[in-house]
């Protein structure tokens, strides 16, 4: 079978949302039956806990990868070897008879899953306008922070409905219907150098990091974006210990979260071709600083209610979605031939900047309080991050006019 001829076409953006959400899907979805699998393989919760850690690892990890690559050979070759990984790794980890296995399975799922994650949001910027890509990658980073949100639903769904073994089948053909389309209608929208190794890899990368520019809106937007995992992390605690309401009320507070980070991609897409970009990447983060430190402030006066935490938290989900589309773009937009490094290494900062703000919600007594300090300190951090960014881009533009940064910046 021939890949189509497909020059100067553009991704279907349907087929970009497709892609993203494979990997997003595969994240948490298996988080329901992981008390299931440690019975049927005399695991204990912490090795199969392993699971979910190894895949976050992967999916991080793997994203510093396909980037650079991606600009070498192209964004359709990757996307499709990193697909068919997938796939067999979801099979692989449906037949699992150990826990071993199973981890290892789960490895090489989020190191293929994570293509989609990369490659999408490159695939994007390299076809459209600033001020389209904005909304395009908006919907795609809704894509992304959603599919946590209702993975543990269709996992749990399915695991009461099939058994355990039924989410990596279904998540088997999802990444085999992607890989068929992706095949058939995905055309390349890089510009392949054709050149690769460890020490342009490393080159990209130093040039990124290097640049005040990408530093800050990638610092920004992780801040500003996957730092609401810890309040998703701690809401059951803050629900049943703190609150004292029903632990199945979780999942709706949750969902309004989602409704949330909706609202904001929404707004986002429809703003940007009214309101300059930095505005609205100041404006929709300082949204999620209020937000954050006014939480924070009903925690330490003692009158957290659901209503103070579900709406607060809603509001931050507003400025968290209107944001994160925005510090995606700016990051993206740094330099035109390193747009596939730049999505690889921005997927990661999210990645780990996420992990970091999860962990540290364990520290103390109380949950409500540690989340309102790590979320109120992360928007601020990201508020400082975007200054930066945005200072040094009107910088350079001003003192050399072209588009350019990274040389100059690092000149």
């Amino acid at each position: 079978m021939k890949p189509p001829d497909t020059a100067g076409q553009r991704a279907p953006l349907w087929l970009l949302v497709l892609i993203t959400i494979s990997g997003t899907l595969a994240m948490h979805m298996f988080v329901p039956a992981l008390p299931t699998v440690a019975h049927d393989f005399g695991a204990s919760i912490a090795a199969m806990q392993m699971t979910i850690s190894v895949y976050i690892l992967g999916l991080a990890g793997g994203q510093l990868v396909y980037g650079p690559l991606s600009d070498s050979f192209g964004r359709r070759p990757l996307l499709i070897v990193g697909l068919a990984l997938y796939v067999v790794a979801g099979l692989a980890a449906a037949l699992a008879t150990g826990v071993h296995t199973l981890v290892a399975a789960r490895l090489f799922q989020a190191l293929g899953g994570c293509a989609g994650l990369v490659l999408g949001r490159a695939i994007v910027r390299d076809t459209a306008a600033a001020g389209e890509a904005v909304r395009d990658l908006a919907l795609l980073n809704l894509v992304m922070m959603i599919g946590p949100g209702l993975a543990p639903l269709l996992g749990s769904a399915l695991a009461v409905s099939f058994g355990w073994r039924s989410i990596f089948v279904v998540l088997a053909l999802l990444g085999a219907v992607t890989f068929v389309f992706t095949w058939r209608l995905l055309p390349e929208t890089g510009r392949p150098t054709g050149s690769v190794g460890a020490a342009s890899l490393l080159r990209d990368y130093r040039l990124l990091l290097r640049s005040p520019s990408f530093a800050g809106f990638a610092m920004g937007g992780g801040c500003s974006t996957t730092s609401i995992f810890a309040f998703i992390t701690a809401a059951p605690f803050i629900v049943a210990s703190e609150l004292h309401r029903p632990l199945h009320e979780v999942g709706f507070y949750l969902a309004l979260l989602m409704l949330g980070m909706a609202l904001g991609n929404a707004i986002t897409r429809f703003l940007v071709r009214r309101v300059a970009l930095e505005r609205l990447l100041i404006g929709a983060n300082a949204v999620s600083v209020l937000s954050a430190v006014s939480l924070l402030g009903v925690v330490l006066l003692g009158q957290l209610t659901v209503a103070s935490a579900v709406g607060l938290m809603f509001l931050f989900a507003v400025g968290a979605g209107a944001t994160s589309p925005a510090a995606l773009t700016k990051a993206l937009s740094v330099d035109a031939r390193l747009v596939g490094s730049a999505a690889g290494l921005y997927g990661f900062t999210q990645m780990a900047v996420g992990a970091l703000c999860t962990s540290l919600v364990g520290i103390g007594h109380s949950a409500a309080l540690a989340s309102a300090v790590v979320l109120s300190v992360a928007a601020a951090l990201g508020q400082a991050g975007f200054w930066v960014g945005l200072r040094w881009e009107r910088a350079v533009a001003g003192s050399l006019g072209h588009g350019g940064l990274i040389p100059d910046e690092v000149s």
